[in-house]
């Protein structure tokens, strides 16, 4: 770009002409009262150019208040979905804990439970044979992910982790028809199988007898038998019950309350582990039991 003042004496001429242009505009606006209309009408000539050269500071300013808003709304997103799987696993106990307080409320003493220890994951990717549900959850060995360990997600029990890796694991889900859970019905306790058909929302009840107390609408929860998985969880929710005559068992149908279909985030649970009885504890409770029943003999002789 050319400069409009350069060094010679045609452009000293020049600066001294703008000079004395600007001094008598200054000195026209004091006495003229219409050269304020004038700068008013020039003003509007030139907010155009102003609005042009101000685009670049102005962009910039705005790209980088939504920046901050856009990264301010991803981490509180993360933090709600964190407190909703949190409140949803301790809601998750609720229906168990009331039957339970039902039937044990003369047991006025007995030891308060404790939250269980829990790690958010989330979801990787999702197996694509169709004829096995497994799913790849962004946690490994690196944090603390192991083996058989229980995953839920904001509505009940997902499946159990089978295999790790340093930094994911795969998860073996209850649709899969590999995958079996031992369940109880929160209604009265009975306890049985449940078994995945290859379906997202179906499982099967295994070997129900046909005198069996079970209903459509039953919730069934973990029993909490073999320590793989903690007792008390939702698993599903019956929804069929056929009786055929003649037949020792009774078809039942059960649909599961978790959505893996669905849900993107989870929760890692880690049991305690179970209590390992000694054989010299064993023993002394035999013995108890023997001393009690031998009182028993002699009081009813």
């Amino acid at each position: 770009m050319k400069p409009l003042f350069s060094h010679g004496p045609v452009p000293g001429y020049r600066m001294l002409l703008c000079a004395i242009v600007a001094f008598a505009l200054m000195f026209a606006e004091q006495r003229m009262p219409r050269m304020a209309d004038f700068r008013a009408h020039l003003s509007t000539l030139v907010a155009p150019v102003q609005w042009v050269v101000s685009l670049p500071s102005e962009g910039l300013t705005w790209g980088a208040l939504v920046l901050s808003d856009q990264r301010k709304l991803i981490e509180e997103n993360q933090h709600l979905r964190e407190q909703l799987l949190m409140l949803s696993h301790r809601v998750q106990r609720m229906a168990s804990l009331t039957a339970e307080n039902v039937r044990l409320r003369e047991l006025l003493d007995a030891a308060r439970r404790n939250d269980m220890p829990y790690m958010t994951a989330e979801l990787l990717s999702l197996d694509s044979d169709p004829f096995t549900y497994q799913m790849v959850i962004d946690r490994g060995r690196t944090d603390g992910v192991y083996t058989g360990q229980p995953v839920m997600d904001a509505s009940g029990l997902i499946g159990q982790v089978t295999s790790v890796s340093a930094y994911t694991s795969r998860v073996l889900m209850l649709a899969d028809a590999s995958h079996a859970v031992p369940v109880k019905i929160n209604r009265n306790g009975l306890r049985f199988i449940v078994q995945g058909s290859g379906r997202y929302d179906s499982l099967d009840v295994l070997h129900v007898p046909d005198t069996a107390d079970i209903r459509q609408g039953d919730l069934l929860v973990t029993s909490g038998l073999a320590g793989r998985f903690p007792e008390g969880y939702p698993v599903a929710r019956v929804v069929e019950v056929v009786h055929d005559p003649g037949e020792p068992f009774a078809q039942v149908r059960a649909e599961p309350v978790s959505q893996p279909e669905r849900s993107r985030h989870f929760l890692l649970l880690f049991p305690p582990p179970p209590v390992e009885v000694s054989e010299q504890s064993l023993d002394a409770a035999i013995r108890l039991g023997d001393a009690i029943n031998a009182a028993r003999g002699e009081e009813d002789e």
